[in-house]
């Protein structure tokens, strides 16, 4: 059993698929991961889950792993030993929870957007436009930005679940060139598709964070750590060169413009 906690999850459930089922049971979605290198180990103890659940999990695992035999569950390391007892972020967790409500906000909004496509139109072009310009100025640079530039320099970047941050991140900013490119050529139909795209990669990525990493990283960061990532977050929104005010009010604007 212990070898296994050692290998990337991709590779435990190609050999054993029903890995995948009994992860799904814990709301441990690995299957749709864009790397799969995650130890199974690092999987079990970033999710946090209770003893009893951990062991619970770890009994399915192992009958899965060996069928009809009787293995012994190994307790999975964590650095903190804390229950799960809700969400309960600290406040540098807390701006970035916040902010992804505003982007969720236009998420929710791509279903219309790409409903209402216009490529024809000066007004319908400049929709997509200012929707490209809210991913990539809040979502990507003012967001994303805390996180690649200052929030993940606190861990060791080759940890496999922030290659998986950094991947949606990658490849969020490729639906978002690719947009623009049909944009140009006045194609409806692939504008649409990598906005969809996005709105879904987004909506699994945000959750990943909000449910999984940002608690993870809160568990493992020191007190005085946490005061100067919020001190540090508040400097990168001081010079960042332009108000979130702006993609409010615009997020405003096109909730009020589809709900006539």
């Amino acid at each position: 059993m212990e070898a296994y906690l050692n290998k990337g999850i991709k590779e435990i459930i190609d050999q054993f698929p029903e890995v995948e089922e009994i992860l799904n049971e814990y709301d441990i979605g690995c299957a749709p991961c864009s790397v799969g290198t995650c130890l199974l180990k690092d999987i079990v103890e970033i999710h946090n889950l209770s003893a009893d659940k951990e062991q619970e999990l770890m009994a399915k695992i192992a009958q899965a792993l060996y069928p009809g035999k009787e293995v012994k569950i190994p307790r999975i390391e964590r650095k903190t030993e804390t229950e799960p007892k809700g969400l309960n972020y600290s406040l540098p967790m807390q701006m970035l929870v916040d902010e992804h409500v505003l982007i969720k906000r236009l998420i929710a909004l791509i279903p219309e957007v790409v409903a209402n496509l216009d490529v024809n139109s000066k007004e319908g072009r400049q929709l997509i436009i200012d929707a490209v310009d809210f991913i990539r100025s809040y979502a990507d640079k003012y967001h994303h930005g805390k996180e690649e530039d200052i929030l993940f320099k606190y861990f060791d970047e080759n940890l496999d679940i922030l290659k998986v941050m950094h991947a949606d991140h990658k490849q969020g900013r490729s639906h978002v060139k690719a947009v623009l490119e049909a944009l140009d050529r006045q194609d409806e139909a692939t504008i649409g598709k990598h906005l969809t795209a996005y709105g879904a990669l987004l909506t699994e990525h945000i959750n990943k964070e909000d449910e999984i990493l940002l608690p993870w990283m809160d568990r493992n960061l020191s007190i005085s750590q946490i005061g100067k990532l919020f001190s540090e977050f508040k400097e990168a929104d001081e010079t960042i060169g332009y108000s979130p005010l702006k993609y409010e009010e615009f997020i405003d604007r096109l909730e009020k413009e589809f709900k006539k």
